[in-house]
């Protein structure tokens, strides 16, 4: 190694020791506002910290991984089960399910989709329609149920098992995204933006005005009225859960996030996977390679779309409700800047973005700053600028960092190493013409 590498490498060591140290009293001081336990965010610290440091151990790299995964576990244990804290944790998780899924489609096979909320909305109408009263007559006025306890047993409408309500939303949410890759298999880039943004707006206009699509005396949906109750998650073996419980609705959503996980490591190390890859490097040069184009597109939104129906049936038991208000644009928007500040293509980086978004929007701006501009003689609540400081911070990450809080390595090489831009190196590199990497 070279005297001026190992002088690079020495400065890089020295910056990320400073910024751990500054990052212990932030990380702390936050967790106190949060509400969340002083002695498990120090832990997460040295966890982090000891990520950062011996990145380039994979024995270290990979203890690291298993410990926070014992942390996350024990996490609620030392934490109120009905306090604020648990209650964001939980709705963090189930973002960041949305966010794993929609990084398939914008991260690994690079089709941006403005459209996400859709498959949300898809996966709580599911859970709407089989695990509520809404579908009056069906048993003949009396109800029907599969694999359901009391009292939703005895309830009239359709109330069927979580577990097989997350199949369903899994079955209506593919299709609806190989749906929505069909008419953006000719298209690129901003096309796909378009195509994805009018097929969101169109769920959730059906959502809106389903109240007036009556089949057989049946509405489609409930309307801005919405469908409640939903019922909650009854587990074989397990008791039925409960609003002030909420422990059992955090394992489950941390139980999501290992599924997602897990599947999405496996496909990004798959031939599939590979395939994306390629498609989002150069779609004509994945084609001329053999890259069923088609098949591969389709499997990006049908992979991605399942997991938004799993996230939304989730939601719409935890909520306790389906409505149309949560079915806006603005969703989409919200998931997608968390895979932008995560950093696009990288499962790790999407999990931290999802998870400061959903800490700064549920309760750092509502809770903890909201009253900050009245203390400056400001009348104005903070919560009406929330997307403003999203995107204050996307302007941020873009200006100081634009791959990402934990970039995908190909970024990484791309945006701050220069791997693959200027002049060519090697044999005939002088004669070459310069060349750009596309992103």
């Amino acid at each position: 190694m070279s005297a001026a590498a190992t002088m690079l490498r020495e400065r890089t060591e020295s910056r990320t020791l400073i910024a751990l140290a500054v990052a212990l009293p932030i990380t702390l001081w936050i967790a106190s506002e949060i509400e969340m336990n002083l002695f498990m965010a120090f832990v997460l610290w040295v966890l982090i910290a000891l990520r950062t440091i011996l990145h380039d151990n994979r024995t270290a790299v990979r203890v690291t991984l298993a410990a926070l995964v014992v942390w996350a576990i024990a996490l609620p244990f030392f934490q109120e089960s009905g306090g604020g804290f648990i209650e964001d944790a939980t709705l963090a998780l189930a973002y960041t399910v949305f966010a794993l899924g929609l990084n398939i489609i914008v991260g690994f096979a690079g089709l941006l989709d403005l459209g996400y909320v859709a498959f949300f909305a898809l996966g709580a109408l599911t859970a709407g329609w089989f695990m509520s009263g809404f579908f009056t007559s069906a048993g003949g006025g009396e109800g029907w149920s599969l694999f359901v306890g009391e009292p939703a047993s005895t309830l009239p409408g359709i109330h069927m098992n979580f577990l097989l309500v997350i199949i369903i939303a899994v079955v209506i949410t593919t299709i609806a995204g190989m749906l929505i890759g069909l008419p953006t298999l000719r298209l690129r880039g901003d096309y796909i933006a378009i195509v994805t943004l009018a097929f969101g707006e169109i769920i959730g206009r059906i959502v809106i005005n389903g109240d007036t699509l009556v089949i057989r005396g049946q509405q489609l949906t409930a309307g801005r009225q919405g469908i409640t109750p939903i019922d909650k998650i009854d587990l074989p073996f397990l008791e039925p859960f409960e609003s002030l419980e909420l422990r059992p609705w955090y394992f489950v959503a941390l139980a999501m996030v290992f599924l997602a996980l897990f599947v999405n490591y496996r496909l990004r190390d798959s031939r599939l996977g590979r395939a994306w890859i390629a498609l989002r490097e150069d779609e004509v040069a994945a084609a001329s390679m053999g890259v069923p184009l088609v098949k591969t597109k389709l499997l990006a939104y049908g992979t991605g779309a399942a997991f938004g129906g799993i996230a939304g049936a989730f939601i719409a038991s935890y909520l306790n409700t389906v409505n149309a208000d949560q079915f806006a644009f603005s969703f989409s928007i919200f998931v997608l800047a968390m895979v932008i500040l995560g950093g696009i293509g990288s499962i790790e980086g999407v999990m931290l973005g999802a998870i400061v978004l959903s800490f700064i929007n549920n309760n750092l701006i509502p809770d903890v700053f909201n009253d900050y501009p009245s203390k400056v003689g400001l009348d104005f609540d903070l919560t009406e600028l929330s997307f403003g400081i999203f995107g204050f911070l996307l302007v941020i990450m873009m200006v100081l960092r634009p791959e990402g809080l934990i970039p995908e390595r190909r970024r990484k090489m791309e945006l701050v190493e220069h791997v693959g831009t200027g002049t060519t190196v090697g044999v005939g590199a002088a004669e070459e013409k310069p060349y750009e990497a596309r992103v």
